[in-house]
C-alpha cells in the first residue's frame, strides 16, 4: 500500500494479501477513491474477502440502487466478505439528496460498515480502507485461532511468525449495533 507511513518499503515482509472490490453506479466516484488510495484494486468477485459499495450522496438514484448491488455481490462473493457502504462526494452537502440517516439505518440492518467520504478533498478514504482491512484481519486471526485450538495445544503453530502491518492510528472497529461513522 503506497500512502504515507512507507508501507510501499519492498523490502518489508508481506504475510497477507487481501483482496477488495469496489463496486456501484458510475460516477459515484469509485475511481476517484482508487486514485487517492493509490491502490490496484480488482474489479472482479472471486476470491474478494471485502467489498466497498459507494453511492453519491447528491444523487438518490445512486443509493436507490444500492440494494441490487448489494444482492449481486451476496450472491457472487464469498458468504464472510466484510462490506463498508460508502457515501462519496460528501463535500457536496448542499447538493445532498441522501440523508445521512438514510444510509446509517440502511448499513445496521443489512450489518454492513457505513463511512461518507470525499475523495476530492481526501475525507475518509483511508479510514474506508482501513476499516474494511481491520476486520478482515480480524475475521483471518478468528479463523486462524480456532483452527489452532483444533490442535489442543492452545498454542497454534499457523499463528507464529504471522503479522500484517495495517497502516494508520489505531483502527477501532464499531460494534455491530453501532457501525455507522460519520466525520
Amino acid at each position: 500500500m503506497a500512502s504515507g507511513g512507507g508501507y510501499g518499503d519492498p523490502n518489508q515482509k508481506i504475510d497477507y494479501v487481501f483482496k477488495v472490490v469496489l463496486i456501484g453506479d458510475s460516477a459515484v466516484g469509485k475511481s476517484q477513491i482508487l486514485a487517492r488510495y493509490r491502490a490496484v484494486t480488482s474489479a472482479y468477485y472471486r476470491g474478494a474477502v471485502g467489498a466497498m459499495l459507494v453511492y453519491d450522496i447528491s444523487r438518490r438514484q445512486s443509493f436507490d440502487h444500492i440494494p441490487r448491488w448489494l444482492e449481486e455481490l451476496r450472491s457472487h462473493a464469498d458468504k464472510n466478505i466484510v462490506i463498508i457502504l460508502i457515501g462519496n462526494k460528501s463535500d457536496l452537502e448542499e447538493q445532498r439528496a441522501v440523508p445521512t440517516e438514510d444510509a446509517k439505518e440502511f448499513a445496521q440492518k443489512e450489518g454492513l460498515f457505513f463511512l461518507e467520504t470525499s475523495a476530492l478533498e481526501a475525507t475518509n478514504v483511508e479510514n474506508a480502507f482501513m476499516t474494511v482491512l481491520t476486520e478482515i484481519f480480524n475475521i483471518v486471526n478468528k479463523k486462524n485461532l480456532t483452527a489452532g485450538e483444533g490442535q489442543g495445544n492452545g498454542n497454534p503453530a499457523s499463528l507464529s511468525g504471522k503479522k500484517i502491518l495495517v497502516p494508520g492510528p489505531a483502527q477501532e472497529i464499531p460494534a455491530k449495533s453501532s457501525m455507522c461513522c460519520r466525520t
